[in-house]
């Protein structure tokens, strides 16, 4: 159980690390400001949900995983050389929605994985995945 708890939790930290990143690689290009205040709204949601994943880790003494280097890496091409040549809301909004549903993926995909995980850990991660299907539903106008 506290193998399949802690793998969730890293999993959970890994993703949230990632979107509140490449929600700072957005951020300048946005021009709109209620779109400008919801992503802003929604990192501080994943920096609380962050938070609390590392207090969770940190129970369990464990220091919690980066996102694969090669992920961000890509993540960051996409993104510049979709906003390269057209800086706009409309732009923004579909990179964080293609981010948002693959994040959200991936958290089903290792609550299926860890089964074992505690209930506590997969509050967490439906707390997560609550989190970026609101965004993706908040951002429907600006597609």
């Amino acid at each position: 159980m506290e193998d399949d708890t802690i793998k969730l939790l890293r999993e959970c930290n890994a993703g949230i690390k990632m979107g509140i990143s490449s929600l700072d690689d957005v951020m300048e290009h946005v021009k709109d400001s209620t779109l400008e205040n919801l992503l802003k709204k929604s990192k501080e949601t994943h920096c609380k949900l962050g938070d609390k994943t590392h207090d969770y880790l940190r129970e369990y003494h464990d220091e919690g995983k980066e996102p694969a280097p090669m992920a961000k890496v890509m993540s960051w091409m996409k993104t510049n050389m979709k906003l390269g040549g057209e800086d706009s809301d409309r732009v923004v909004a579909d990179l964080v929605t293609d981010g948002c549903n693959m994040g959200v993926k991936f958290l089903y995909k290792y609550l299926h994985q860890y089964p074992a995980a505690d209930q506590d850990s997969k509050k967490l991660t439906e707390k997560i995945i609550h989190a970026e299907e609101t965004l993706i539903k908040d951002l429907r106008e600006y597609l």
